[in-house]
This record gives structure tokens, sequence and C-alpha cells, in this order.
């Protein structure tokens, strides 16, 4: 793609299956490297990663290249099959269905990154889906009660 010069910031957030914490302290720096793995294989660059054990949270810069949606896949299928072939879990690992994605300015990525390396301080306040509503609300996202990432 010579002549193209883009700059795009995506803060993609997704969670577990049922909001379940099954993201564990003992392999959860395993997954982030995995799925950085995943996002650089795509020529996108994972800016910083971080979750809590029922959720993760992406910053990267994002190319054109590929469409968004595929990304999204392509991340929580490879990662759900790599838990599974791990054995990281009882039964059957998988994503929730679904996921946030977040445009931000470059001078607003600093401020992202420190947000998203202070998950665990940050949930010490606000639970997972008030934290979620407040990113679809800051972004003035319309969205349906009924299908943000609740517990089935």
């Amino acid at each position: 793609m010579a002549n193209t010069y883009t700059q795009i910031h995506i803060q993609a957030v997704f969670a577990v299956q049922n909001r379940v914490s099954l993201i564990l302290p003992t392999w959860k720096d395993e997954l982030y490297k995995y799925i950085t793995a995943i996002v650089s294989k795509y020529e996108h660059k994972l800016l910083q990663i971080n979750g809590m054990p029922d959720h993760v949270h992406l910053l990267f810069g994002f190319r054109p290249t590929q469409s968004l949606s595929d990304l999204m896949q392509e991340v929580k299928q490879d990662s759900s099959k790599w838990i599974n072939t791990k054995g990281f879990v009882k039964g059957k690992f998988n994503w929730q269905g679904g996921y946030g994605a977040f445009s931000y300015s470059k001078d607003q990525v600093p401020r992202v990154i420190h947000y998203i390396q202070n998950q665990e301080n940050h949930h010490k306040k606000q639970c997972f889906l008030g934290e979620y509503e407040d990113l679809l609300k800051t972004h003035e996202i319309e969205y349906d009660k009924r299908y943000i990432f609740k517990p089935i």
C-alpha cells in the first residue's frame, strides 16, 4: 500500500463467555503474549494489553489492511483454541460474542495506555459493566443494555 499513510489507534474490549473469571494470574501473561503475537502477525502494533480475570483490553495501532471485525475474530478464535489446547481451564473456554472498539487520537494514547495498565486498581472502584457502559457513553455509542456482556 504505497503512498497510504494512516494513524489509527483502537482500544478493543472483550469478555470471557458469561463473564466468568477464568483468566488466572498463573497464565495471563502467556495469554497476553499470545494475543500480542496474533495482532503482530497481521501487521498491527500492540501498544498495551491488560485486563481482569473476566475480560481483556487491547490498545493497538491499526493498519487498514484488514477489517477490524476480521482481526477481532482471529484474536478471539485463535486465543480460545490456544487456551483449550493448553488445558488452562476445565471444560471448554470461549470468549463471549461481540466486542467493544473505541478509537483515539495520538495525544490520547498515553492516557489510554495508563488506563489499561491500571486495570486492577480501576476495578477496585468499578465493575466491568460500569466500565464498559462508561466507554460506550464517552464515545457516544448507542447500545441496548440487553446485549452488553451480561452473564447468561
